[in-house]
C-alpha cells in the first residue's frame, strides 16, 4: 500500500478505528506536537555524545509511542483500544522520568539559574527538544480544555519529560563527557 492515499486531500485525517477529524482538530494538533517531539528527540539522540544521554532519549521515544497511540484514539474508543491490548500513559511511566531527574541531580546537583542553550551540539539539541516538549504539553492542555476526559497523566508525563530534558541538557554541557 502506498503512503499516498489521498484521503487527507479534503483537510481531514484518520485516527484509530476509522475515525476522521479535521487536520486542525485539537487532537491532531496535540498528536502532531508529540510527533514533532519524538522527531526532535531523535535528533538529540543522534547528536548525543554519551550513551547515558542517548539511552535515556531512546526510552523517552519509546514512551512517546504509547502517548501518541493514546492521543490517536477518540475517548469513546478507549475501552476498545485497551481491550485490543494497548496501554495508556501511566504514573509508572512518569515515575521513570522522575528517576532520570533524580539520577542526574544525584550526580551533578539540582539545576540552578538560567542556561543559555548552545554550549555544544548535544545540549543545544536537548534544549530544542525541551521547548518542543513544552509545546506538546500546551497542545495536550488545549485538548483537555475541549475534552476533559483525556487522560490527565499525559500532562504530568510531558511536564516531567521537559524537566528531564532540561537536566539532560545541563548534564551534556559538561565538557568531560
Amino acid at each position: 500500500m502506498s503512503i499516498v492515499t489521498k484521503t487527507g486531500d479534503d483537510g481531514s485525517t484518520g485516527l484509530m478505528y476509522n475515525r476522521r477529524v479535521p487536520k486542525c482538530h485539537p487532537r491532531v494538533e496535540a498528536l502532531g506536537a508529540v510527533d514533532e517531539l519524538n522527531a526532535t528527540l531523535g535528533l538529540a539522540r543522534a547528536s548525543a555524545r554519551h550513551p547515558f544521554v542517548s539511552g535515556r532519549l531512546l526510552e523517552m521515544q519509546t514512551a512517546l509511542v504509547v502517548l501518541m497511540g493514546e492521543l490517536a484514539v477518540q475517548p469513546e474508543d478507549l475501552p476498545r483500544y485497551m481491550k485490543d491490548g494497548f496501554v495508556l500513559v501511566s504514573p509508572e511511566m512518569t515515575a521513570k522520568l522522575d528517576r532520570v531527574a533524580q539520577e542526574i541531580e544525584a550526580q551533578s546537583g539540582p539545576g540552578k539559574g538560567w542556561a543559555a542553550p548552545g554550549a555544544n551540539l548535544s545540549s543545544a539539541a536537548l534544549d530544542a527538544a525541551r521547548t518542543v516538549c513544552r509545546r506538546a504539553e500546551r497542545r495536550v492542555c488545549a485538548l483537555r480544555e475541549t475534552n476533559p476526559t483525556q487522560n490527565a497523566e499525559i500532562l504530568v508525563f510531558l511536564n516531567r519529560m521537559s524537566d528531564a530534558l532540561w537536566l539532560l541538557a545541563r548534564w551534556a554541557e559538561n565538557p568531560s563527557l
